[in-house]
């Protein structure tokens, strides 16, 4: 091994030497770059290889590349590159494409092996690499995307692209993105050819002698992609998306017709053909001309018309489709329009007026999902219309009785409105639902508690949900109640929650640092407080949480009535009980604070 390391530094020889020879470096850093070198070379040949080095190596190779680079640029020397970095990059390749040969189904050392060639390498290389892992990973669509887009938009080399999308669809038979992307690339290239042949024609050229056929320069090509993929893949919303994507091209407007008449015709009892025919109609312009309105009012006036077209469309649709999924296109339609902004008081009150209508519609033919009730009492609410409000959280509850949301907006409608029944209603709550799912509700009762009610019966209420609420979620609840209990009644007070809590578990390691914080928040902080707190921490989570340890170990030093004493047995406690990562994390923590203190 030693005679295979001795042999790749003396390859390395003559780059070294070019580069000391004309100044980039000196003979100290050459040196220097020799025996990082062979470092980096044992750590390669030896007998157990490890996916780290080798990408340590090629990183300290990229780290040189970039620092000649900059070198060259700053005493303007251009020269000696073939002797110099094209070396380097050869061997970076070759370690490349060992690491890639052993661990072969790592996608992400051949994505760095990409991203290096596209730097540094000729094009032909990258493209040779490209294949290489396809070979390997044939099975991941994305990689096949990522090739071709490579081939068209770097090599420019359409053919080559084409034949990438042909062998990935071969492999990938119905995946929706590779004909997306395929259609898209033979528009880029029907789009591309189209803009030679007018440029060839400015010049007054004769492109008689270049292939430039009519069928091509009309999109035929991505016609006939479109037809076989829509046979393959059904549903509108792949129709839309390659829709969407024929419209980016302005050529493309016969193809994009035909696109759009199949839609109707193969998807009308789809949601998203009407929802995408029906927001069409903003883009549709109402003045002859495509004229722009002159004025503010003008134009409100016009977006106006545009709404009541897609409206209409929407009116419909339900008609036709009476499905739940269509009144959610509608109404999420209708509340886009509603929050865009607009400084017409005229547009702001048609498009609150649509969006309330579309609510009591879908409600009243019970098509409304939950999230929708939840959007309609809030933006009730947010107009402060209480009393609807009210009506609507009733029929949301009644609608979905095993809903958390819904008898938590109820509840909102409730407090907002300053009722008397709040209490009763959480009670009530707590009598229809599951105890595992109640957790958000005890909170929204103690906050509402907090500003309504007694530090007494705000306490109860804390108590009385951490008697329900067992497991995972009353670790929340334990750190809300001692939050509360120092907002409420000071430190004495979170001290009394701490103690009679200490014993419940499950906690969080915030439940220890908030009282930790407390006490260090007093004027007379006192230490053997702290002790008692980390020590009852680090019984919880002392095999877990360096930082835990390393904290315990700067309040005895830092504290007037610390022990710097105690810190070497505190150090030795926590070697015993710390794991794996969180033991060699509190090593390299504890060095860098003593190094500090040097």
């Amino acid at each position: 091994m030693a005679e295979i390391i001795q042999e790749r530094i003396e390859d390395r020889l003559p780059e070294l030497e070019q580069l000391e020879r004309i100044g980039l470096f000196s003979h100290a850093e050459i040196k220097a770059i020799i025996k990082k070198a062979s470092d980096l070379e044992y750590k390669i040949q030896r007998r157990a290889l490890f996916k780290e080095d080798f990408i340590n190596y090629v990183q300290y190779e990229i780290n040189l590349l970039e620092l000649i680079q900059r070198r060259r640029t700053r005493i303007g020397y251009s020269f000696k590159k073939d002797e110099i970095e094209n070396s380097i990059v050869y061997r970076v390749q070759g370690v490349f494409r060992r690491a890639s040969a052993k661990w072969k189904d790592d996608v992400q050392l051949w994505l760095s092996y990409i991203v290096f060639c596209k730097k540094w390498a000729t094009k032909a290389q990258l493209s040779k690499v490209f294949s290489a892992m396809l070979a390997i990973h044939s099975n991941k669509p994305a990689l096949w995307i990522m090739a071709a887009k490579w081939e068209m938009e770097d090599r420019l080399s359409s053919e080559s692209a084409r034949q990438l999308f042909l062998r990935a669809l071969r492999f990938h038979p119905e995946c929706p993105k590779l004909y997306q992307e395929y259609f898209r690339m033979e528009l880029m290239h029907t789009e591309k050819l189209r803009k030679e042949k007018e440029e060839f024609e400015k010049a007054k050229m004769d492109v008689g002698n270049l292939d430039y056929p009519e069928e091509i320069l009309k999109g035929e090509l991505a016609r006939i992609i479109y037809k076989n993929s829509v046979n393959i893949i059904k549903g509108a919303e792949f129709h839309v998306s390659l829709l969407t994507i024929a419209q980016l091209f302005d050529f493309a407007k016969d193809l994009q017709r035909e696109i759009y008449d199949d839609l109707q015709a193969l998807h009308t009892d789809d949601p998203l053909t009407w929802d995408y025919v029906a927001r069409r109609e903003l883009e549709i312009e109402s003045q002859p001309g495509g004229e722009q309105p002159a004025t503010k009012q003008a134009r409100a006036v016009e977006v106006g018309r545009k709404e009541e077209r897609c409206c209409a469309v929407y009116e419909e649709a339900v008609k036709t489709l009476p499905t739940e999924a269509m009144w959610k296109c509608y109404i999420t339609f209708c509340l886009e329009r509603f929050t865009k902004k607009t400084s017409s008081q005229f547009l702001r009150e048609k498009r609150l007026e649509r969006t309330m209508m579309a609510f009591r519609k879908a409600h009243e033919l019970r098509l409304l999902p939950e999230f929708q009730y939840k959007q309609w009492i809030e933006l009730l609410l947010h107009h402060n219309f209480l009393k609807e409000a009210l009506e609507v959280a009733v029929a949301g509850t009644e609608s979905f009785r095993d809903s958390v949301t819904m008898w938590q907006m109820k509840l909102q409608v409730l407090i907002d409105s300053e009722s008397p029944d709040v209490a009763v209603l959480f009670e009530e709550a707590f009598a229809h639902l599951k105890a595992q799912i109640c957790l958000p509700l005890w909170i929204s009762w103690a906050e509402w508690s907090e500003g309504a009610k007694s530090q007494e019966d705000t306490e109860a209420i804390f108590k009385k949900a951490l008697s329900a609420v067992k497991g995972a979620d009353s670790v929340t609840l334990k750190d809300k109640y001692l939050d509360w209990a120092y907002r409420s009644g000071g430190y004495k007070k979170a001290r009394a929650v701490f103690k009679s809590l200490q014993e419940s578990r499950p906690f969080s390691v915030d439940f220890f640092r908030k009282i930790i914080q407390f006490e260090k928040e007093q004027e007379s902080c006192k230490m053997v407080n702290l002790r008692e707190y980390y020590e009852r921490a680090l019984r919880e989570f002392g095999s877990v949480d360096s930082d835990l340890w390393m904290d315990y170990i700067k309040e005895e030093l830092n504290h007037p009535l610390g022990r710097p004493e105690n810190c070497g047995q505190i150090y030795w406690r926590a070697m015993k009980m710390l794991q794996g990562e969180s033991a060699e994390a509190f090593v390299a923590k504890h060095a860098m604070h003593q190094a500090g203190h040097l």
